[in-house]
């Protein structure tokens, strides 16, 4: 796993070196040092102690009743899943070095490449200052792009959308979601909805985006203050948008209607 992280490391170099000279870019005169990136967790915690961690998996496996032979199955996994994740951070982390040393790279832009999950998708081409830490999911194997300014062609959540066959549209934002995106959901809405998703009523519902900063919750109205929350939320419920596809019995208009109601598509003209 330290050699994983090494080699991935030891990739930053080259990659800043043909970046800058691709943008134009006065080289720094420094270099990331692959080897410091190697030995230890992303989370500075010595490298072996994450691989106590299938260990612990597996004998809860087993306490839990699982067959010793899906138990090793798991705790192989995630093994495969802390190595993949260890060696992409290491792999960012130098990146992100390299760019603090060179002071015309003020930004970096989050590369998305398919196959990804929703929620890395709907961040792909956004910018953040070059202190910003990257923020990603485990196993996550998203890029980091440093740039001198915002003026990037970079392929947008909605690009990578399209690339998609209908089929892994469904696959990653589910049906109904990818079936409200066809129809002109804003996908961001789409997928942060299922944070605070819930059943209510025999109905799907989510608390998500229905405070007064909310894009639902401004439309909704109808607010109060709940205890321990910051800002004022709708009382009206936000249904999921399978659940707007399904209240809309497969009316299109109607499905626009009420897609736009709750917040997950807005208009541009």
């Amino acid at each position: 796993m330290a050699r994983a992280q090494l080699e991935a490391a030891a990739l930053a170099p080259g990659y800043l070196q043909a970046l800058a000279a691709a943008q134009g870019v006065p080289p720094s005169g420094l270099e990331p040092v692959a080897a410091a990136f190697s030995g230890i967790a992303s989370d500075g915690r010595p490298l072996e102690s994450l691989l106590y961690q299938p260990i612990v998996l597996f004998k809860r496996l087993l306490v839990a009743g699982v067959s010793p032979e899906e138990a090793m199955r798991q705790a192989t996994a995630h093994v495969a899943m802390i190595a993949a994740t260890q060696a992409a951070d290491a792999g960012r982390g130098a990146v992100e070095v390299g760019m603090t040393a060179n002071r015309a790279w003020v930004m970096y832009v989050r590369v998305v490449d398919l196959p990804a999950c929703s929620r890395c998708i709907i961040l792909a081409g956004r910018t953040y200052s070059h202190s910003t830490g990257f923020a990603r999911h485990p196993a996550c194997d998203c890029g980091m792009m440093p740039v001198t300014g915002d003026d990037v062609d970079i392929p947008s959540p909605m690009d990578l959308f399209e690339q998609m066959s209908a089929e892994e549209q469904d696959r990653r934002f589910g049906k109904a979601g990818a079936e409200a995106i066809r129809l002109g959901a804003d996908m961001g809405q789409i997928v942060n909805a299922r944070r605070g998703m819930q059943t209510a009523g025999g109905k799907l519902i989510t608390t998500e985006g229905t405070t007064v900063r909310g894009v639902a919750g401004r439309r909704l109205g109808k607010y109060v203050r709940l205890p321990g929350e910051r800002y004022r939320r709708s009382t009206i419920p936000r249904p999921m948008p399978e659940q707007l596809l399904a209240d809309a019995g497969g009316d299109r208009d109607e499905a626009i209607r009420l897609l736009e109601r709750f917040g997950y598509l807005t208009r541009t003209s």
